[in-house]
Parts: structure tokens; C-alpha cells; sequence
């Protein structure tokens, strides 16, 4: 399952401003007397046996129940916020903050709606039933039934207790491999499907948590900081200051905070952290287009050549805009034309030193042309001339076969890519390791339906560094890892001079996760 963001979501409190679709780091005026921040975020912990590509879910309503039995709503109005899960399997995603009472809350009461579910099957036989039955090598997408869509959480860690001086910072965990059933049905009520934990108290002058990158056009700046339009309407509030590192053109700016003040506004994407306040920072802003152009973000799982240029068949994941979303909708796949010259390449390294030009790939890695192109990768792309929509309406088509949407490109850039796998062998010496086990889409089908299947098995290997980062192992270092580990990976695809099936990933992060059951 993937990944990107690279988009979004500690689970507590939202506030939405009502009427404009924005969310506000805190109320205005500050806190009230006796009240506390509270923030939330959501992340995934992904499947196994099937590819699930895009999964969203909408928040409609969030509730805290109080020791006195009273509750407090966390969601004013009819706001739904739309969260990509299928992006969060190494990252969370904000949902917002807000100031409330102090007081012994006892558990947290959740409303979803809108769920869209988008998968690959590479299984070798047909999964689902009815109208959901999903055929081998086929791409489906589907607005599976949901059950229930109203929840109570209050188990652990409830109760717990608010104060104006001990901040709360909520996780919600949306296990997809115990929502999603063999029959593409979601239940959210499953056994340990949806979760929510306290996440500890940051040590001084850290973040709560690192979120997910936010991808969308600044639409107004503060002397502190600066708004961005997210691809799903929404404005976030983020910060910045001496720390911030800003990767634009020199023609635009001196990568200072006078970059966020450009005018037209850019399209940018901004990493970015919780901090304790309930305020967004960023870590890094980086310049992807200017004003007027549309940028979107998926992972390939197709490519294919047609008169002369490579068609990249990808998931789109998120946009900077809702009118790209109107024609480029999340959660769809989509065939990207690129033309074998006038295309730019470019590695967005979201500020980890990435050694692929190194004795670490002692093979010789680059993300240059279209030969460094491969699947699994999660890539941002610039929509060049119109876009072709064939009429198709979503549902279940052969990976070989055309997709409803298709647009060409005069830039691509490498994103990170979230793979979940088995560990099958580490090489500590050489800070590397192999998975046994990895998203079906990095073996491609045939090409034709009666050509041989591809013999050889995807050879993926994970490079890592001292500036990796480990979660979850004893000691969180490569030395904690032990053979048939199921671990998530975010970092940076490449193609191997040999080609596929030789794939080498950079990783930033890896993160331990206990075995999953196979979900088909």
C-alpha cells in the first residue's frame, strides 16, 4: 500500500472556520480561562495480500465525552475534511486544534463519510464479489459500503485529564488491513480497526509529531508565517522562522521568508510539524511551479511506450487545487504522455541528504530521463496542454489496458515513496537490506494477455544511512532489524542501471510494524 503525502493528519480537537473551509491553529483571542490545546492527527497502518492505492475517508464529526457525561463537539457546522489514508502509512496527517475546557474527558466519539477506495490486484485470481468483484491485474475504484460510520472510542488511553498547562495530542490509526474486507466492504467497527492513542509529551523545544508534506498554492502570507490552499479547498495557517529552509529558483528569491511572499504566489510543498501550541511549522518550503500551472502527486504503477514517448500510468494522491481536482480527481489512475525530450527532472529531497550519486549505490543511481522512470515511485508531475477525459466513470480496468484520463508533462519530480514489506535478508555492514515481500505493482503484468508472465522476481533493495530514521526496533537502528520483520519504508525509489526488476529505495525512515494477516 502507498503512500504521498507526500498528504496529511493526533486526534483531539478540530476547529474549522466556518464558512471558508479553513482551518485555525488555535481560536481567536487565545485560550479561555481554564482550557487546554488539544490536536489531532490520523495515520495508517497498511494491508497485505492486496495493493490498496488510494483510500480516502471523510471526517464529518469528532466529539469528547466528559467524566460529568457531557460532550463537546469538535467539528462546528456540516465542515467534512477529507483525508487521504493510503498517503499515512509513515506519516500523520493534521486535522487541526483547538482550546478546550479543562476536565477528565472519559472517550472520543467519531463520524466518517465519503469513503473512496481505489486498489490493484496483482493476486493471480479475482477478489470481491458482486459489483465489487475486482479481476486480476485489474485497477479498481469503487465507493465501497461502509459500516457503521458513526464510532465511540473509550478505551485506552482513556480517561485522561486537560489543563491549561498539559496540552493533549491524539493519534487516530486507521488500520486498513482489519477495515478492509474480502469482499471490498469497509468496516470501521472491526476489532482494533480504528485506534486512538496519546502521544507523549515532546521533550523541550521539539515537535509533537512530523506530519505529512502539504502540497497547494500560498494564498496569503503573515510576518510569521504563511497560508497554503491544499487540493480539497482547505487553507492551513503554517509558521516559519530562522530554521526554515527554503529551496526556490534563484530568478524568484534569496531562499528567505521574502520566497513565501512572491507574487503571483507559487505552488509550493511544505514540510511541516505539530508543535506543542497547536501551530503548524515548517520545516522546509521548496518551490514546485508558478501561478497558473497545475501540479499533481501519485505513484506509478504502469509504463508503457506509445508513437515515440513513455505513457506513465499513475494514482493521482493529491493537487495543489480544486479546480485540478474537478478535472483530475484524487483516487483516479491516470496515463501521463512524456515525450522522449524538453522534459526537466528533479529530486525533491525534502531536506534529507540523499547519497544516490555515492559509493552507497555502488551500481549507479540518478532521476535524470525517462530511463530512471520506474514503477513504485512516487513522483510529482506538470500538467502540459489539456486535459482528455474519455467519459469513463470510476470502476475495475485491466492495468494494460487505456485510462479515463490523459495529459502530457514537461516536468517530473521524484517524491518519497511508503512501501510495506517483509524483511528477507540485512546487511548491516553495508547499511542495507532486502524485502521478501512489497506492493504487487512493482512486478508488472504482461503486456499482452498472451505473453509470458515476467519470470523474475523484484529485487528491492533498501539503502540506509546514518541520517535514517528507525521507529519501533530494540535499538531503533539498522542493528534492531532481524529477517522476516514487516516494516514500512518511506525514502526514494530508483532504477538500477540493470533495469527491473532491480530496485533500489533510499530510505529516510523505517518503521516496525507487527505481521499483518492477509487481508485476501
Amino acid at each position: 500500500m502507498r503512500g504521498v503525502a507526500r498528504f496529511l493528519f493526533i486526534v483531539g480537537f478540530l476547529l474549522i472556520m466556518s464558512g471558508c473551509g479553513s482551518q485555525s491553529p488555535s481560536p481567536p483571542g487565545g485560550n479561555p480561562p481554564s482550557a487546554g490545546m488539544v490536536s489531532l492527527t490520523v495515520t495508517d497502518t497498511p494491508p497485505a495480500g492486496v495493493t490498496v492505492l488510494f483510500f480516502q475517508l471523510g471526517v464529518t464529526g469528532a466529539t469528547l465525552t466528559s467524566q460529568s457525561g457531557g460532550s463537546v463537539s469538535l467539528l462546528p457546522g456540516s465542515t467534512t475534511i477529507p483525508v487521504n489514508v493510503s498517503q499515512l502509512q509513515t506519516d500523520s496527517a493534521f486535522l487541526g486544534s483547538a482550546s478546550v475546557a479543562a476536565a477528565t474527558y472519559t472517550g472520543m466519539g467519531l463520524t466518517f463519510a465519503n469513503p473512496q477506495l481505489t486498489i490493484y490486484n496483482g493476486s493471480g485470481a479475482t477478489i470481491g464479489s458482486g459489483a465489487n468483484a475486482c479481476a486480476n491485474d485489474t485497477v479498481g475504484q469503487l465507493t465501497p459500503s461502509t459500516t457503521p460510520l458513526t464510532l465511540t472510542l473509550s478505551s485506552a488511553p482513556f480517561p485522561v485529564t486537560l489543563s491549561s498547562s498539559s496540552p493533549l495530542a491524539f493519534k487516530l490509526d486507521i488500520h486498513l488491513n482489519t477495515v478492509i474486507q474480502p469482499d471490498l466492504t469497509v468496516n470501521l467497527a472491526a476489532t482494533n480497526g480504528v485506534t486512538v492513542s496519546l502521544l507523549p509529551a515532546p521533550t523541550t523545544g521539539q515537535p509533537v509529531s512530523s506530519l505529512a508534506g502539504l502540497l497547494g498554492t500560498i494564498v496569503g502570507n503573515t510576518t510569521t508565517g504563511f497560508m497554503i490552499q491544499t487540493g480539497d479547498g482547505r487553507t492551513f495557517s503554517i509558521g516559519a522562522n530562522s530554521s526554515t529552509i527554503y529551496n526556490f529558483p534563484t530568478s524568484i528569491c534569496a531562499d528567505n521568508f521574502s520566497c513565501v511572499t512572491w507574487q503571483p504566489p507559487p505552488i509550493v510543498k511544505a514540510v511541516v510539524s505539530l508543535q506543542t501550541d497547536g501551530t503548524l511549522l515548517a520545516s522546509q518550503v521548496t518551490y514546485m511551479q508558478p501561478a497558473g500551472q497545475t501540479v499533481v502527486e501519485g505513484n506509478i504503477i504502469r509504463l508503457s511506450t506509445s508513437g515515440g514517448n513513455t505513457l506513465m500510468d499513475i494514482i493521482l494522491q493529491q493537487g495543489p487545487s480544486t479546480p485540478a481536482t474537478t478535472l483530475l480527481p484524487f483516487g483516479r489512475r491516470v496515463t501521463v504522455s512524456v515525450p522522449p525530450t524538453g522534459v526537466t527532472y528533479a529530486v525533491d529531497s525534502e531536506g534529507f541528504d540523499l547519497p544516490y550519486d555515492t559509493s552507497e549505490f555502488p551500481e549507479g543511481v540518478s532521476f535524470a530521463g525517462i530511463s530512471d522512470l520506474q514503477l513504485g515511485q512516487q513522483v510529482a508531475v506538470v500538467v502540459s496542454g489539456s486535459v482528455t477525459a474519455n467519459g469513463s466513470t470510476p470502476g475495475f480496468t485491466s492495468i494494460t489496458g487505456p485510462a479515463g484520463i490523459t495529459f502530457s508533462t514537461n516536468s517530473i519530480t521524484l517524491e518519497p515513496t511508503q512501501i510495506t514489506g517483509t524483511v528477507a535478508a540485512v546487511s548491516a555492514g553495508t547499511l542495507s537490506f532486502t524485502l521478501s515481500t512489497l506492493p504487487n505493482y512493482f512486478l508488472p503484468p504482461a503486456a499482452t494477455p498472451t505473453a509470458p508472465p515476467i519470470p523474475a522476481p523484484v529485487s528491492l533493495t533498501i539503502q540506509t544511512s546514518p541520517a535514517t530514521t528507525y521507529v519501533n526496533f530494540s535499538p531503533d537502528s539498522i542493528s534492531g532489524l532481524a529477517v522476516n520483520d514487516v516494516v514500512t519504508i518511506k525514502g526514494w525509489v530508483f532504477s538500477t542501471p540493470g533495469g527491473t526488476p532491480n530496485v533500489a529505495v533510499q530510505a529516510e525512515s523505517v518503521i516496525n510494524r507487527p505481521g499483518p494477516t492477509p487481508l485476501f
